[in-house]
């Protein structure tokens, strides 16, 4: 026993040691609440309160069951095998398979996942002659689902107007349909779970009998459904032992509510709250910044992490000019890290929105670092901007097959398997490609492709004397990318990645010479060669090193193979030593010696549609706690005046988040431009020397001749437009104009004059 319980700390031995009632247990980030779960299971059992099989533990995911498993293994001699230990869907699974007569289920009904429920929906439309423009499958999907996390079946819908009234008609003919053929949704395991156990008295209080003690990990990414999951499996007399923390809730997006904590605590009476307020992670200058960040959230439960590790160092705060730089930077301190000792496993690049990766990608791609996306996919690589490349790839070559395959249906167009395999048989007929034997398609099949084609050649038609990035957003709107994923209930990242893919190809022309004008279709300015590029060496012909290529690739060309060189040939491979790129969400449980987090800045973290959301501030908060307590050593917060997003330059106001962390936390980099919440020195001439060097001098004489009494970098308010960032200031004395960021009311240009402007304390 005292084996068992010896490196416990005491409020972790107060937790295992609990009687049998319902507790709630707050486990800070880092504080061992997987040791006490798994602690709880073995003491309850090795104290004789519990027999194996009357255990029911609750996890989120199949991982942390194998690894409560696993550690239970090696506590104590048990087979695990028969524990009931899952995720709520699979628990639910176990339940139905055992009693599928009551539950009105086939023995062997089958699971649908995601595509499979996508193309059961699609099916569903078509037999119906369902406009699936009007109604598209996956918004179908996201709404049937939704309900059924809410308990509530198609008529407990409520129906506002007639397209409501045909989603919930809809949803009732689903329903229908998944009977017929036996099979579940995995929304549906645990609303018929619910229902069975609802509706069945006996076999309800079979299982609260069998399970007398319910621990539940994670309590609070609980949905509502999954809480009355927990009370009708708990009744009255169960012993909830639910462990979580509502400062790490951050998935309201998927159907979360924090509130599942503070109602679990009020309705089951707890008597047994303790907090785990121990980090065992992270140094205490990280620690400090956290708990201070979070204090800002009302309705907490409340908690305060502390460690004995020390302070550590401080938090580097860095303010970059552009996101390039940003990224530069990033590369910089990773290089120095490695050369004190440490691995690029453990060095983590956090983001809140995957379209930030693209620019830090590409600047890893530059340097030759190898890299690895956690929990996603790289940039080229992601289903939305491969759609895009391919649409490209058509417009430069309107004779690649694989490219015309790929998109000639998507977004649909009602070109099905039967006219494509007409096409293709017409293109093997006459020996050509797929676009050039659309005229020889009849019919309906016929009308549509010729649809296809006319849209791909009006979009070359409108775009061949563009710039590319012009091009890349004709093809962004013609194709109906956008729109389609527009639609989408969680459609929103997608759509910034494709948008992204217009910065991506404004910074491509940058880089690679191409003049800002030249044409996206043809080739550059410099296509004269200036000698050959084939020399002769002892007879054999080589390539000049200083001559130019002996073909020129048109912007366009040149960006596609860009695109395809940096998704495929710097992966890093299997057990290769990379560095993790992931945005906030998916570093959740995770953990890293070193940690970046960018674009901590207004509008992006906290991101623009908190603000239109109850609550929505508050989550960034916690989502940022979350990102701030994966770092054990070291962290660094940047952001930056400028970012390329959607093709535009976004001048940026730094995140409120800086205003709510500890100043003795943090340490503010070069270029010390920024100093004290990132104001400028009092004389901006030397800041610019110092921080640029020697090289800096045009900035710094320019600087000087602005006598006004104003300064870049100052906060401000106008009576109209609130408080803003000067960002920018043009000319100087009587005739000086400044470009203001004012948030919400955008960028502002006004003359210094006569613009009624206050300096903001600080």
């Amino acid at each position: 026993m005292q084996n068992l319980l010896h490196n416990l700390n005491p409020e972790q031995l107060a937790a295992v040691t609990l009687p049998a009632q319902p507790a709630l247990i707050l486990a800070g980030a880092g504080s061992g609440k997987t040791r006490v779960l798994t602690t709880r299971i073995a003491w309850l059992i090795q104290t004789g309160q519990v027999s194996p099989g009357g255990i029911l533990a609750v996890t989120f995911t199949n991982k942390a069951a194998k690894e409560m498993m696993t550690r239970l293994s090696a506590m104590m001699p048990i087979n695990t095998r028969g524990m009931w230990i899952g995720t709520f869907h699979g628990l639910c699974n176990r339940l139905l398979r055992a009693h599928y007569r009551d539950a009105a289920l086939p023995q062997t009904f089958q699971i649908l996942d995601s595509q499979d429920q996508l193309s059961m929906i699609k099916r569903l439309l078509k037999a119906n002659n369902i406009d699936d423009e009007k109604y598209p499958p996956r918004t179908l999907m996201y709404f049937i689902n939704g309900a059924k996390d809410n308990g509530l079946r198609a008529h407990d819908v409520e129906a506002f107007d007639d397209y409501n009234r045909k989603m919930v008609e809809l949803y009732e003919i689903y329903d229908q349909q998944c009977q017929r053929e036996g099979v579940v949704d995995f929304a549906e395991l645990l609303l018929r779970t619910y229902e069975l156990l609802s509706r069945n008295q006996p076999l309800r209080e079979h299982y609260q009998s069998r399970f007398k003690h319910i621990l539940v990990d994670e309590f609070q990414d609980t949905n509502n459904l999954q809480y009355n999951w927990l009370k009708l499996m708990a009744g009255t007399q169960g012993a909830v032992f639910a462990v979580g923390d509502d400062d790490q809730s951050i998935y309201a997006f998927r159907g979360a509510n924090v509130g599942n904590m503070a109602a679990f605590e009020r309705e089951f009476k707890v008597e047994n709250l303790i907090k785990l307020e121990q980090n065992y992670r992270s140094h205490g200058h990280i620690l400090d910044t956290a708990n201070t960040l979070i204090s800002n959230n009302t309705k907490r439960l409340g908690k305060n992490l502390h460690t004995d590790a020390g302070h550590g160092e401080q938090v580097r705060i860095y303010e970059a000019t552009s996101d390039l730089q940003e990224a530069q930077w990033i590369i910089e301190e990773t290089k120095s890290l490695i050369a004190e000792g440490g691995t690029r496993s453990e060095i983590a690049v956090l983001y809140r929105s995957n379209a930030q990766s693209r620019v830090i990608e590409h600047a890893l791609f530059s340097a030759g670092i190898p890299y690895r996306v956690y929990g996603g996919q790289r940039y080229f690589e992601r289903a939305e901007v491969k759609h895009a490349i391919a649409y490209l790839q058509l417009m430069d070559n309107l004779h690649n097959d694989s490219a015309f395959l790929r998109v000639v249906n998507f977004p649909t167009r009602g070109i099905g398997a039967r006219s494509l395999e007409q096409l293709q048989d017409a293109a093997k007929q006459y020996d050509i490609s797929l676009y050039a034997a659309v005229p020889y398609v009849a019919g309906k099949a016929g009308s549509s492709l010729g649809a296809f084609i006319k849209m791909i050649e009006g979009a070359r038609f409108e775009s061949q004397h563009l710039p590319l990035p012009e091009m890349v957003q004709v093809v962004l709107d013609a194709s109906g990318l956008i729109t389609h994923y527009q639609n989408e209930r969680e459609g929103a990242d997608r759509v910034e990645n494709l948008e992204q893919l217009v910065s991506a190809a404004t910074l491509f022309v940058s880089e690679e010479g191409f003049g800002h004008d030249a044409p996206a279709l043809l080739g550059p300015k410099s296509e004269q060669m200036a000698g050959p590029a084939i020399a002769t060496q002892d007879g054999i012909e080589v390539l000049d090193a200083d001559a130019p290529l002996p073909t020129v690739m048109s912007p366009l060309s040149a960006f596609l193979s860009h695109a395809s060189l940096e998704a495929g040939d710097n992966q890093a491979q299997a057990g290769q030593d990379a560095l993790q790129l992931m945005t906030v969400h998916s570093a959740k449980g995770l953990e890293f010696d070193a940690v970046f987090i960018t674009g901590l800045e207004e509008g992006l973290f906290p991101h623009e549609n908190s603000q239109k959301e109850e609550g929505g501030v508050e989550e960034e908060r916690r989502l940022m706690y979350v990102a701030i307590t994966r770092a054990k050593r070291r962290l660094y917060i940047s952001f930056s005046q400028t970012r390329m997003l959607h093709g535009q330059t976004r001048y940026n106001m730094k995140s409120r988040f800086f205003d709510e962390m500890p100043e003795e936390s943090l340490k503010w980099l070069l270029p010390k431009v920024q100093q004290q919440k990132h104001h400028w020195y009092a004389h901006p001439k030397a800041a610019w020397e110092d921080a640029l060097g020697a090289g800096s001098n045009k900035i710094a004489q320019a600087i000087t001749k602005i006598d006004i009494g104003w300064r870049i970098g100052e906060s401000v308010a106008h009576a109209k437009f609130g408080e803003g960032v000067i960002v920018n200031i043009e000319g100087s004395g009587g005739s000086a104009r400044a470009h203001i960021n004012f948030g919400k009311h955008g960028m502002k240009l006004l003359d210094l004059s006569i613009a009624k402007l206050d300096k903001m304390p600080g």
